[in-house]
């Protein structure tokens, strides 16, 4: 394994940036490697086989071994393996990207990775964190999505964990409260708990006041409350009291107390197309404006029950100005 001058972490953008494995030749034989400069007090490294897949490599001092038969993690399109490293001596964590993943997304779940290990001195701790994080990972990519959330998509997966953290104020029991939240189920509500269903929406600050209605069962339920909940979102990078995603789901996370309530909020999550990226530190939100409407018969809205035959997959938008008169208490969700 050649190792050679250090390399910095580099930062991905919505426009196309040269990832690190570009700057590595591809070696006749074994690896060729190129430490990650500032990446934390573990040494960690870029790297290109003989068969020019992108690899990334955690290097322990300590025998960690045992931690990682225990907890070991298979990924469809990673190879991760745990050998002995020829210039060291030491044992490697070795992630090798192989056909079924793009660089990009494999470029952030090393970027993860390198975050979460830039405190950590402690081998034994720095492959539990490393093992964790790669879990989620995991979770995520064998999702819906597998993919990099898009910024509308990232408003309104904010709202929802809004309307979540609502929830569990109100309930006195935290796997209702979760079991409630059924947008990651791809339910037609993103809310559905006692005789009540809840549709989450999100504006964003340059938005007009219309909210999208993506199809003609979102507005029709089998429950016999129907609440249309709009969280107006500004982006204030600046202000004390704004949050990106990743703070609002570390914040809701750190309000569960139950360990089954945790894996259930991480399952979620992944099925959400969540996972922890660097990408999702910006935005940082403030909710500007809270609105609540009762959706009921008159409420204006296209429904599967009331559509003529032929007609699928109706989507379309709401004025809220239209909805006034349908405005309501959040006290009035809760039936207080």
């Amino acid at each position: 394994m050649e190792k050679l001058t250090t390399f910095p972490m580099m930062r991905m953008t919505m426009r196309h940036r040269a990832l690190p494995w570009e700057y590595i030749k591809t070696p006749s034989d074994d690896i060729s490697v190129r430490q990650i400069e500032n990446g934390g007090k573990l040494p960690l490294y870029w790297g290109k086989d003989a068969l020019g897949r992108c690899i990334y490599i955690m290097e322990f001092s300590a025998d960690v071994s045992e931690i990682f038969m225990k907890n070991n993690i298979s990924i469809h399109g990673i190879k991760i393996d745990l050998r002995e490293l020829k210039t060291t001596g030491n044992q490697g964590l070795i992630l090798v990207l192989e056909k079924h993943i793009d660089q990009d997304l494999f470029y952030r779940l090393c970027e993860t990775l390198i975050h979460a290990l830039s405190e950590v001195s402690d081998p034994l701790v720095g492959l539990t964190v490393a093992l964790s994080q790669i879990k989620r990972w995991k979770a995520f990519l064998a999702g819906k999505k597998g993919r990099v959330l898009s910024a509308e998509e990232v408003r309104g997966l904010f709202s929802e964990l809004k309307f979540l953290q609502q929830m569990l104020d109100e309930m006195d029991n935290e796997l209702d409260a979760l079991d409630a939240w059924q947008g990651p189920e791809t339910s037609h509500q993103d809310f559905i708990f006692s005789d009540t269903a809840v549709e989450v929406k999100s504006l964003s600050g340059r938005e007009r006041n219309t909210v999208k209605i993506s199809s003609e069962d979102q507005l029709e339920s089998l429950s016999s409350s129907l609440f249309l909940k709009v969280f107006r979102l500004i982006d204030m990078p600046e202000s004390k009291v704004s949050f990106s995603l990743n703070a609002l789901v570390k914040l809701v996370e750190e309000t569960l107390t139950e360990a089954e309530a945790i894996e259930m909020f991480d399952t979620k999550l992944a099925k959400a197309g969540y996972v922890h990226m660097l990408a999702y530190d910006k935005p940082k939100f403030v909710v500007a404006e809270e609105l609540t409407y009762r959706v009921e018969s008159e409420f204006p809205k296209i429904v599967r029950s009331e559509l003529n035959a032929g007609l699928a997959r109706v989507g379309y938008e709401i004025k809220l100005e239209s909805v006034r008169d349908f405005l309501c208490a959040d006290k009035d969700i809760w039936g207080k």
